[in-house]
């Protein structure tokens, strides 16, 4: 196979190895199929033209008008010319499809289901990176700029899973971009004729041409070693780093003792909420099945804060022990209220990382693999021993609690001892707070009351707006600052509930964990970071400790704060429920189905209205990503311009070329050309004036060459003379040796900045701006020219017209004379 061959063959695999990271993205993942189908037809139709041999633009043209004329023939047969060419229908047929998979991406979580415009979208990007790779690596004889692209489809992978790609697509990304530069770095080697291995060769084997039949050449093994260590590296060392942002919560606590009676303390976990809910991408943190009927209530609590200073919330240190089997039943909960017993298995994300365990509250059973104790005041499972949620698999036995509002309202006292701890308030704190509370349950007969109306001030009538980009405050002051200003994110809303419920009396704290998350398609329901929340927990004896939602667009209100609350049922499990691993009806409810965009303008009808909304935050799409990575990718090649221009024309120069003596002229004349560019890139100007042979004393000199080098630049100063004034120009050989002794001898001699600039940024690249100035001026030329001569002509025309008419006028006159 030849050199061309085996590069274009590297590429396809290299995008084909690339668009697997983004299988994980779309099920059913038929769809590479599809695309590595198309890509061949692609890459023949590349390899063909440049077999013709087509010029490289027409050669990259013709593929690109393969690509559309698959994608017509796939995604728009129906509308186009003859079933193949694509006509205006055609074009907007693609651009609906393309518009609906935009929509699909937005509404659909990870994975996707394979609607036509999603498989249009994952095709079509598969075969514009395809082109890309193999016009740059293949029809212009460059593999370096060809990660680019490849890196934009990992990136996209990496962007749109919430769970971003695995090590396992890096490996295979990375493989076949290496695998493209080895082919490549093969290609060149080949054309430079004999190159040694590092070992000598016995004297009774005979020659095997450039690359040895029974071991790779010095050059071509080193390189595979510094691509294997290079990729070993990319995997090994993030991995002994500690965690940059370990997620929602990362490394919140940590349990100390090895039995019962430790205890558990932890930092503020809120210091991370605001940054979950302002991630650009919304990365899956948890997936889950249940057999609830309603997921509305499928709040996910991770911790409780119950500590509270004026400034800030946290938890208390606490006492565990090891997970009973059951848990405890809940505290203040009587059998007079109404439950139902909900299943729910639980599967963690691989990069998220935290030690508390995200569970349905209140949970009556856990079944759990790995070092975990619980705490049982907050009713939460802690990691101990540096156990945390990576990757954790579980199930959750829960209780769905359904007091009626008689029962709330009629709620007795609550013990003094738990009355004491969870309505304690400091004296800094401001009076506002207090006054406020006061002045908002105004007239409330009970707790309930109070409860509901402080709840129904912050989310509906007080006239507080949702805003996750609001400063979270500190000290005593952060809350009366919110209350003024009036605007802020689930943090202020919770906490100056809580506050404000303990300043009337009504025990409480704040819980922080998930909202329920969003349907899926296959009816799991899927939590992203965006789903981070925290909310108040009040306690009503005979109830245990309750939720309210005062955050506004968030979440959900519970029915026993809304009117015409449902009686409590007797406790029983929820129908049907399977096993523990129950899943879901695959026909969701009206709420769950309710997409949402619809359910942000409230258009799911009154029980989807209540059910779980939406994060403001919605996902970018994915032509915004795709084309966002696309043009960073070109920002990023823009200052590899004048590198890859000096590559392209040093390769032109010193190509083969042919035999003929007008070849010879070319071929020593470039040589030449290139070492007085190269001088040039390091600080030596070339000098028309001079003769070669001056010139070369000139670099010499200017450039500290000696030994090699300087023989070198006599010997192709020499070539020069003898091509231009010799009757018959002989070839040189060993020019292109002495280009790469040159260049050795003049980074030797030079700095590191200078050499870096020499490569990075050479001055002889300012060829570019002359070619263009030079094309440019003929251009302008050329079209003077032709206008000029083109006015000249019509001129000309019209003098003979004029003329014509003037004898015609004169040869009638005469004839007018007679008649009359």
């Amino acid at each position: 196979m030849s050199g061309r061959g085996r590069l274009a063959l590297c590429a396809y695999a290299a995008t084909v190895l690339a668009a697997c990271s983004m299988l994980p993205l779309v099920d059913p993942a038929v769809w590479i199929i599809q695309a590595a189908f198309l890509l061949v037809i692609v890459s023949g139709v590349g390899a063909l033209a440049r077999r013709v041999p087509l010029p490289r633009p027409l050669t990259v043209l013709a593929q690109s008008v393969t690509v559309l004329l698959a994608l017509t023939l796939v995604f728009a047969r129906h509308q186009a010319i003859g079933g193949v060419l694509p006509g205006p229908d055609a074009f907007v047929q693609l651009n609906a499809l393309l518009q609906q998979g935009g929509s699909d991406v937005g509404q659909y979580a990870i994975p996707a289901p394979a609607t036509p415009g999603i498989r249009l979208m994952m095709v079509g990007g598969v075969l514009v990176v395809g082109l890309a790779v193999d016009a740059l690596a293949v029809t212009f004889r460059n593999a370096a700029p060809a990660g680019l692209p490849l890196l934009a489809l990992y990136s996209v992978a990496a962007g749109l899973g919430k769970g971003g790609a695995s090590r396992l697509w890096f490996v295979l990304a990375a493989a076949g971009y290496l695998l493209l530069l080895l082919a490549e770095g093969r290609d060149r080697l080949s054309q430079w004729g004999r190159v040694f291995s590092g070992s000598a060769r016995p004297q009774n084997r005979a020659k095997e041409g450039v690359f040895e039949s029974t071991a790779p050449l010095a050059p071509v093994r080193t390189g595979r070693r510094i691509g294997a260590l290079a990729l070993g590296i990319a995997l090994v060392i993030p991995a002994m780093l500690p965690a940059l942002d370990s997620g929602l919560l990362g490394g919140a606590a940590e349990g100390n003792g090895d039995g019962i009676g430790g205890t558990i303390s932890a930092v503020n976990p809120l210091v991370s909420l605001q940054n979950s809910l302002n991630q650009p991408e919304d990365r899956e943190v948890l997936r889950y099945n249940t057999n609830a009927q309603d997921t509305q209530e499928m709040y996910l609590r991770i911790v409780a804060l119950d500590e509270f200073d004026g400034a800030t919330w946290k938890s208390s240190e606490r006492h565990i022990k090891d997970v009973p089997d059951p848990l405890p039943a809940p505290d203040g909960l009587s059998p007079a209220v109404g439950t139902t017993e909900v299943q729910t298995s639980i599967s963690a994300a691989g990069w998220y990382a935290q030690s508390w365990l995200p569970m349905p509250f209140p949970a009556t059973q856990v079944k759990i693999k790995g070092d975990w104790r619980f705490e049982p005041v907050g009713r939460t499972l802690v990691g101990d021993r540096k156990q945390t949620t990576r990757g954790a698999q579980y199930t959750v036995a829960s209780l769905q609690v359904r007091p009626t509002a008689a029962q709330l309202a009629n709620a007795p006292a609550a013990p003094a001892s738990l009355l004491k701890e969870y309505t304690r308030v400091p004296a800094s704190l401001p009076p506002v707070v207090r006054a406020t509370a006061r002045q908002v349950t105004g007239g409330a007969a009970n707790d309930y009351e109070k409860a509901v109306k402080l709840q129904d001030w912050f989310s509906t009538s007080g006239g507080f707006s949702y805003n996750t980009h609001v400063q979270s405050g500190s000290g005593t002051e952060a809350i009366a600052n919110f209350l003024k200003e009036k605007e802020g994110f689930c943090v202020h809303f919770s906490f100056s509930m809580a506050a404000m419920a303990r300043t009337l009396g009504i025990p409480a704290r704040v819980a922080v964990g998930f909202t329920p998350g969003e349907p899926r398609s296959d009816g799991t329901m899927s939590v992203g970071l965006r789903d981070a929340h925290a909310w108040p927990e009040l306690y009503f004896e005979g109830v245990g400790w309750t939720r309210f939602e005062p955050t506004p667009t968030r979440g959900s209100a519970p029915d026993y704060t809304r009117q015409e609350t449902p009686a409590g049922s007797p406790s029983g499990p929820a129908q049907p429920a399977k096993s523990a691993a129950a899943e879901p009806s695959a026909a969701p409810s009206v709420a769950d189905s309710c997409p949402p965009s619809a359910r942000r303008l409230g258009d799911c009808g009154p029980t989807a209205a209540a059910g779980v909304t939406a994060p403001t935050d919605s996902d970018p799409s994915a032509p915004a990503l795709i084309g966002t990575v696309l043009g960073v990718a070109a920002l990023l090649a823009l200052p590899l311009l004048p590198l890859l221009w000096r590559r392209r024309v040093r390769a032109r120069r010193l190509g083969s070329g042919g035999r003929t003596p007008a070849d010879t002229v070319a071929r020593t004349l470039g040589a030449w050309e290139e070492i007085t560019d190269t001088a040039w890139d390091y600080g030596i100007p070339p000098d028309p004036s001079l003769t070669p042979r001056k010139a070369a004393a000139r670099m010499i000199r200017l450039g500290h060459l000696d030994g090699a080098a300087a023989d070198s630049v006599h010997r192709a100063a020499g070539a020069v003379e003898q091509v231009l004034y010799a009757p018959a120009p002989r070839p040189t050989p060993g020019l292109v040796d002495d280009v790469t002794h040159v260049a050795a001898g003049l980074r030797a001699g030079a700095s590191r900045r200078a050499s870096l600039r020499a490569i990075l940024a050479p001055r002889s690249a300012v060829r570019v701006i002359w070619t263009v100035s030079l094309r440019a001026r003929r251009v302008t030329e050329a079209v003077s020219l032709r206008w000029g001569q083109a006015r000249e002509a019509v001129a000309d025309r019209a003098r003979g017209l004029a003329s014509r008419v003037r004898r015609d006028r004169e040869a009638a006159s005469p004839d007018s004379a007679r008649g009359a």
